[in-house]
């Protein structure tokens, strides 16, 4: 007897597991040793050259260890949120083995002239904070996205409430890693202030023994080089932690921040107000995750297939803030997700020539014969 493989075997993603599906990577995993490196070698260079020459300005006080200590704090926790948020499933949204009934009954009953044309894209509308929210259906998982779900095409997973895939990471930051993101760059934020402004004491108190800027530099240019190096990251990881803040007081993600730019009219449905939004992120338990990658194969398959059984029994519901409403005349509406490319639509209905006549072709009965008029 076959022994059935384990989910994380036959994912169709292009994620990569370690320790039989417990630690879910994205595609681009090598990404971390450089990243990795960057951060491990300044501080190496820091404790090397800068935090031991501190020990001979303030022997007394043992500065030098305390600083080296510091440094080296800042930096295992930078490492401890990089692995936290690598290794974390952000939030994939499991697949179906087949598209639902309403996609299937869509392509029989309206079949499109070549067979490399697709149906009508099909929306759904679910409330959100008392407001319709409009989310599409995904032909990659086969299933009607979550509020605020995009499919990542480097990960090919769809992700709840996606902000964006790091490429420094190699991951997709998502609802269940973007806690761990945003403190894997706010330390990293911090470590660098903390090397930039303990270099930048070490050479002005190089600078005062020799007397001579010139002179320090020849002295300590490893110092320089660190300086300059911080400097640049310190500008690029506080800058991101800036940016995160005010997405983080505005309930957005980087992916809605961007595709909206420009829009003013735009009704931010998620937002609940500056400190909820904050409470929401780092206050808030984390959600188990959707899918155990660790389980066989046929039992995921099975519990995927029982929310569509309870969908057809209506009994389903997206999310316990997500209620669905359909063919309901005194909503309102508002354009949260990609909406429908209407332009897109005519073109398809216009090519859709002799319809009956395709219609009568699938299911191999004649077209009906029209009789010429009586003659006069």
């Amino acid at each position: 007897m076959a022994e059935i493989p384990r989910l994380y075997q036959v994912w169709k993603g292009n994620n990569k597991f370690l320790l039989n599906g417990r630690l879910v990577f994205g595609p681009d995993a090598k990404a971390l040793i450089v990243t990795v490196m960057l951060i491990v070698l300044p501080v190496g260079v820091f404790c090397a050259f800068v935090a031991r020459e501190f020990q001979h300005h303030s022997q007394e006080c043992n500065a030098g260890y305390v600083i080296m200590s510091v440094a080296i704090i800042l930096t295992v926790s930078v490492l401890v949120f990089l692995f936290l948020t690598a290794s974390r499933d952000p939030g994939i949204v499991p697949r179906n083995s087949h598209p639902p009934d309403e996609i299937l009954n869509c392509y029989s009953s309206a079949p499109a002239v070549s067979s490399n044309e697709k149906c009508v894209p099909h929306t759904k509308e679910v409330r959100v904070n008392g407001l319709a929210v409009r989310v599409k259906y995904c032909d990659t998982c086969m299933v009607f996205r979550p509020p605020r779900c995009t499919h990542c095409k480097i990960c090919d997973n769809c992700v709840e409430r996606f902000d964006h895939h790091c490429p420094w990471l190699g991951q997709c930051i998502g609802k269940r890693n973007y806690r761990c993101f945003f403190l894997f760059v706010s330390s990293a934020a911090v470590l660098c202030g903390f090397v930039l402004s303990m270099t930048a004491l070490h050479i002005k108190f190089v600078v005062d023994e020799h007397g001579n800027q010139w002179r320090a530099i020849k002295e300590s240019p490893a110092s320089l080089a660190l300086m300059a190096d911080c400097f640049v990251s310190l500008w690029f990881v506080g800058g991101l932690t800036v940016f995160h803040l005010y997405l983080i007081s505005q309930n957005k993600t980087t992916y809605e921040n961007v595709r909206n730019r420009g829009d003013n009219k735009r009704i931010n449905v998620y937002s609940l107000g500056c400190m909820s939004n904050c409470n929401e992120v780092f206050c808030t338990r984390v959600e188990a995750p959707r899918i155990n990658f660790q389980g066989y194969a046929a039992d995921e398959a099975a519990s995927a297939a029982a929310p569509n059984s309870n969908n057809k029994a209506g009994g389903g519901c997206m999310k316990n803030e997500a209620i669905m409403e359909e063919n309901h005349p005194s909503r309102v509406r508002v354009k949260v997700e990609d909406d429908v490319d209407i332009g897109d639509v005519l073109l398809k209905l216009s090519r859709r020539r002799n319809y009956s006549q395709d219609i009568h072709g699938i299911f191999g009965t004649p077209p009906p014969h029209k009789s010429p008029p009586p003659e006069s």
